[in-house]
């Protein structure tokens, strides 16, 4: 049981895993790329240039960009209260990647599209021949 411990911490501080996990969802990414775009910004406006994702899952993704030190969440003692987010250097220096990455995924959609739809294909053949062929009843 000790050697199963020990490996579960590995996992918890490995690097890659840690940050890449941190990007699991769909949202982080996109959110980055928008404030870097309109930094700084406030919830709503992120909201509106974000339309598909629920204001839940953008304040509890902004909390773990926060939690990161991707993000700095300014708030102005006014009223109404006024809340900005900005990127902070760490946050900056991430967004030549997330730009790679989405000139990559431009560049290779089709084909990846394509192979996704020749492996459903070729996944759904296969289902129906097995679900075809005779049975061999001796």
């Amino acid at each position: 049981m000790r050697k199963k411990e020990v490996y579960n911490s590995i996992i918890e501080i490995c690097p890659v895993r840690n940050v890449i996990a941190r990007f699991g969802n769909k949202w982080a990414l996109l959110i980055l790329l928008v404030i870097s775009e309109n930094n700084p910004i406030r919830f709503n406006e992120l909201n509106r240039l974000i339309p598909d994702v629920s204001t839940r899952v953008l304040s509890n993704t902004l909390k773990t960009l926060e939690a990161d030190g991707l993000i700095t969440r300014t708030m102005y003692p006014q009223v109404p209260p006024r809340v900005e987010y900005s990127l902070t250097a760490t946050g900056s220096s991430l967004i030549p990647i997330i730009l790679q990455l989405t000139v990559w995924a431009q560049e290779n959609m089709k084909t990846v599209i394509e192979h996704r739809q020749k492996f459903e294909e070729d996944s759904q053949n296969k289902k129906d021949s097995a679900t075809h062929r005779p049975s061999h009843n001796r």
